[in-house]
C-alpha cells in the first residue's frame, strides 16, 4: 500500500511541476524603440497617436508595453541611437518617416522596423516591393513617385 501511495504522490508531483514552474515565470513586456528628432515636443501629436493606437488594441504604456524613446539633436546622431535600441534588444523599432529607416536598417537585419510614412521605400531599397516588402522593414508609403509622373497620353485625354 505504501508503494502505491508513493507512486501516486510522485506522479502527482511530476504532473504539477510544469504548472508550478510556469506560474513562477514572468511575462515579457514588449518594448518599442522610437527614433525621433529633438525636441520631443515637436513630435507630441505623433507620439500621442501611437499611444492611442496601442490603447485601441489593448496595450497600456507602462503596463502591457514599454516605449523606449531616443531623441536625436540632429540626423547625424540617428545611427548611434538606432544601435542603442538594438543593444537594448527592443522588439520593434518605430521609424516615423523615411529619414529614420536607413539608420535603423543599418543597425539591424532582424528586429522589425515599422515606418509611419515613407516617400519611396522601394526606390530607396528599404523594401523589395509594396505588396511583399520582405526583410524586416514595413510600413505605409505615400506613393509620391507614382503621382509625380503623369504620362503625356493621359494629359491629352483630360483635355478631350
Amino acid at each position: 500500500m505504501k508503494r502505491r501511495a508513493f507512486i501516486t504522490l510522485l506522479g502527482s508531483a511530476a504532473a504539477a511541476w510544469p504548472l508550478a514552474a510556469r506560474a513562477q515565470q514572468t511575462t515579457k513586456v514588449p518594448r518599442i524603440g522610437f527614433l525621433g528628432l529633438a525636441p520631443a515636443s515637436a513630435s507630441a501629436s505623433r507620439v500621442e497617436a501611437l499611444r492611442a493606437g496601442l490603447r485601441d488594441h489593448g496595450y497600456v504604456e507602462g503596463k502591457d508595453i514599454v516605449i523606449e524613446f531616443r531623441w536625436a539633436e540632429g540626423v547625424e546622431q540617428l545611427p548611434e541611437l538606432a544601435a542603442e535600441l538594438v543593444r537594448m534588444n527592443v522588439d520593434v523599432i518605430f521609424a516615423p518617416s523615411s529619414t529614420f529607416v536607413e539608420p535603423a536598417r543599418q543597425a539591424t537585419k532582424t528586429i522589425p522596423i515599422v515606418f509611419a510614412l515613407h516617400a519611396d521605400p522601394v526606390g530607396v531599397g528599404h523594401v523589395a516591393s509594396l505588396a511583399r516588402p520582405g526583410g524586416n522593414i514595413t510600413g505605409l508609403s505615400s506613393l509620391l513617385t507614382e503621382l509625380e509622373q503623369i504620362p503625356v497620353e493621359f494629359t491629352h485625354n483630360l483635355r478631350a
